[in-house]
Parts: C-alpha cells; structure tokens; sequence
C-alpha cells in the first residue's frame, strides 16, 4: 500500500513533473528558477543599474507562483507528508568518506553540521567556500542562460541541444567538486 509519507516513487514524481511541463508547453511558459531571481531583482529596481534587468517583469508575474509554490510545498511536505520518526539514511561508506575530511555525519538532516551549522557561519574557511560557490553558481546560470532546474526540466523535455550540454556540465562540475575539490578543501 502507498503511503504520501516518505519518498515518492520515480513513476510518481516523473508523471507530475511530466504533466506540469506539459501545461507549460501549452501555456507557452518555461520553468526555471533564475528566471525568477531575475524577475524579483527588477521588481526591486536592478533595471536602474543593469541593463539585464531591464525588462517586462509584470509579463513574468506567473513565474513568481512558482517560488511561492515551491516554498509552500517544502514547507507542506516537510510538515505534513514527511514520517518525523524516519531520518535520511546516508551510505555508510559515504560516511565513513566524510569522516575522513573531518566531517562529522549529518545525523538524519541533509546537510552535515560542519557545513550548514551556526558554528559553520563563523568560519571563514565555510564563509569564503559559500561566497565563492554562490559566485560560480551565478556566473554560471548567467552564461549558461539558465539554471539546472530549467536546463534539465525545461530544457531536456524540450530536446534542446544546449541544455543537454548544460546539464552534462552540471553533472561533470559536481562530480570534480565531490571527488576531487571537497576533499582537497577538507582533507
């Protein structure tokens, strides 16, 4: 029997995500999470010192749902559709790899402590990685003209070449930084 506690199953969750990027399609829309940045930065005036800024943004008010939905459906689901007696399990070799760069296991929440914990924000060390992370991260939904989430919803159902290109980047730049930067930073 299927229970709305826990993970979804793939078929589930793909069939919706299908579903939602089929509305778009029709509705003429796209999915993307910079976009909504983007929207959100000119309502508050960007366009004075950019030029990316400036635009139409009130022709993108619909793409503001989609953060509200988003915020709205994490807080659902973590309120009301997660089993609190359950914690997320990580592979003990995972641990173990963790431990090895003086990362103490997360304990059931998604991120470990030493990286997303109050005494994290104190460290310089974490404090530059954030920074330098969210710069790249900009820099590269920028120049890629688009984030993960409309390069690989989006884009991918759309059989953009660019996307696909886009998200084996993703995929690449992810696995350097787990297997070959985070351990040089922590090791």
């Amino acid at each position: 029997m299927y229970s709305f506690f826990g993970t979804w199953p793939w078929y589930l969750s793909g069939f919706i995500i299908g579903v939602v990027m089929l509305l778009l399609v029709y509705f003429g829309k796209t999915f993307g999470m910079s976009s909504n940045l983007r929207t959100m930065c000119s309502i508050l005036g960007a366009g004075k010192t950019s030029e990316f800024f400036r635009f139409d943004w009130k022709a993108q008010r619909w793409n503001l749902a989609v953060v509200a939905g988003a915020m709205m459906g994490g807080f659902i689901a973590t309120h009301y559709l997660t089993d609190t007696t359950k914690s997320v399990q990580l592979n003990p070799k995972i641990v173990t790899e963790l431990q090895q760069m003086h990362i103490d296991a997360p304990n059931g929440k998604l991120l470990p402590d030493a990286l997303a914990g109050t005494d994290a924000l104190s460290d310089p060390k974490i404090i530059a990685i954030l920074l330098v992370g969210g710069i790249l991260v900009g820099f590269g939904t920028r120049y890629g003209g688009g984030c993960t989430s409309g390069h690989a919803i989006t884009g991918l159902s759309n059989l953009q070449l660019p996307s696909l290109i886009a998200v084996m980047g993703f995929f690449i730049g992810g696995l350097i930084m787990s297997w070959f930067l985070l351990p040089l930073i922590f090791g």
